[in-house]
């Protein structure tokens, strides 16, 4: 390579560094290509490149890079650091673990890395390892306001509440507007009972993680329950999961009542059953083309639209309703089931590519090899309701536990409602069916994690929500489950002998 080439191999990295700091990825990535395609060897701008197809999120080509950076340095610690975010973005946590400690091992002093290996500590569920690289990271000078955010996150979930509420107030005294903080407050304030100074702080969600990239970009004005309605159409829209959906979904008869027609824009799976609230003038799948309307409100900002305290839940039940036809195809295939019908669902879904939420997923879920207790229970049929890839562990059934699958006959929310009007008790782990059962007005027991989502609050086995629903927590600690499921057991004893 000629003097010249190197050169401008460095003012082509300089200008795409430059355009990087402002954001612009795509035009910096571009001066990257053309640095390494000057010099092969400049390690810094293969790096750099990786980091741009981070943003661009093209991991494969980030992770091209890194490596090729790798390969001329194997002593670098940055491209260590960032292949480790590369492998963090492909839910390979523990591998991302092994890129962050190499690149401490050669920069001790790496704040970047070290607050890269205490999210993924945390992501993986080493918690109190977790807890330690945060501080540790907010004393080498890490930035304050994600840090005391991140410690927050990590404290609610260890239910130490009052310190959740310290970090996130700590990070809303350096930036009042900092949308994290603001969720993270919002969630401690929501599992404590103060609903009132959360709501406002909740509609930061939209500002966070994968949120930030599916608001919809209507012209029309959120209703906020303050403007008049009367005589307006309206737009409710589903934002989250299936369970939330049918959780808030109670709210649209409210909205009706102030004078409004009503859409309800709600996941495919769930059309059907939608169509069975009450005050509802039309529902539409999410993907169809949206009729015209005034206002519009996502389904989770309703409750902070009628300012909803634990003591004013719309909680009334049932408010959706299952095909009667479909109920009565239903009765004919259990008839041979004898016994109180118990449905079970032991797993939620799982989200590979979203670290946090897959630690999450894998407190809440459990296997069905943890339901073995229950085949001692006498005078019960059991009846699989669980889908997904979790279902595979009906293939070796524990031994004693007979659990029928009949979820072949299961294609939307409303077939399994049809289902689950014709049990006497749905057990779940925190799912879209504990919300159906709930919905429906059937009985049904919540299997909670310890590090319980906000809508279950705090030391009670009831909700506000559901007045079917009864929960058994999960203590903590890895016997947790053995721990709850004694406890079922004896319920069901009970609940089969009366």
């Amino acid at each position: 390579m000629t003097p010249d080439h190197a050169t401008t191999a460095e003012t082509y990295h300089q200008r795409g560094y430059e355009l990087h700091r402002a954001g612009q990825i795509e035009e910096a990535a571009a001066h990257y290509r053309e640095a390494v395609r000057l010099k092969p060897d400049f390690t810094a701008a293969w790096t750099n490149l990786g980091l741009a197809g981070i943003s661009l999120e093209e991991f494969g080509e980030a992770e091209r890079c890194q490596r090729e950076a790798l390969r001329l340095d194997p002593d670098f610690a940055d491209a260590h650091n960032n292949l480790g975010m590369v492998h963090y973005q492909l839910g390979r946590v523990a591998e991302a673990e092994n890129c962050f400690r190499a690149a401490l091992r050669l920069r001790p002093d790496y704040v970047n890395a070290l607050t890269n290996l205490a999210i993924a500590l945390h992501s993986i569920g080493h918690l109190d390892t977790a807890e330690t690289t945060y501080r540790e990271a907010l004393a080498a000078g890490a930035d304050p306001l994600t840090t005391h955010s991140n410690l927050s996150v990590l404290l609610r979930e260890t239910r130490r509440l009052d310190q959740a509420e310290t970090h996130a107030r700590e990070a809303l005294a350096l930036d009042p507007d900092f949308p994290p903080a603001r969720v993270n407050l919002a969630l401690a304030l929501l599992l404590t009972e103060r609903w009132t100074e959360a709501w406002p702080l909740y509609e930061a969600r939209w500002q966070v993680g994968d949120l930030a990239h599916e608001r919809r970009p209507f012209t029309q004005p959120q209703w906020t329950g303050v403007e008049p309605i009367v005589g307006q159409v309206i737009l409710l829209h589903a934002e989250q999961g299936y369970g939330d959906t049918m959780q808030f979904c109670r709210y649209a008869p409210l909205v009706a009542a102030r004078g409004a027609r009503v859409i309800l824009e709600v996941q495919p799976a769930l059309a059907r059953l939608a169509a069975t609230l009450d005050g509802v003038d039309q529902v539409v799948a999410r993907g169809d083309h949206l009729p015209d309307f005034n206002f519009h409100c996502p389904l989770m900002s309703l409750p902070g639209a009628f300012g909803t305290t634990p003591e004013t839940v719309p909680a009334a039940t049932p408010y959706m309703f299952a095909d009667p036809d479909a109920m009565l195809a239903w009765r004919d295939k259990l008839a041979d089931l004898p016994g109180r019908r118990v449905g079970l669902v032991w797993a939620g879904s799982a989200r590979a590519r979203q670290p946090h939420a897959l630690g999450l997923d894998r407190r809440r879920s459990m296997r069905l090899a943890d339901f073995a207790p229950l085949a001692a229970v006498e005078g019960c049929s059991f009846v699989s309701l669980q889908l997904g890839s979790a279902a595979a562990q009906l293939r070796s059934s524990p031994n004693g536990l007979v659990v029928h699958d009949l979820t072949d006959g299961l294609h939307d929310f409303a077939d399994t409602a049809a289902l689950v009007a014709n049990l006497d008790l749905v057990i779940s782990v925190d799912t879209a069916v504990a919300h159906l059962a709930g919905a429906l007005g059937r009985p049904v027991w919540l299997l909670n994690r310890f590090d319980t989502c906000w809508r279950w609050l705090l030391d009670r086995d009831d909700t506000p929500w559901y007045p079917s629903l009864r929960q058994f927590r999960h203590p903590g600690g890895e016997a947790g489950w053995s721990r709850v499921m004694p406890r079922v057991r004896a319920a069901l004893t009970a609940f089969a002998e009366d």
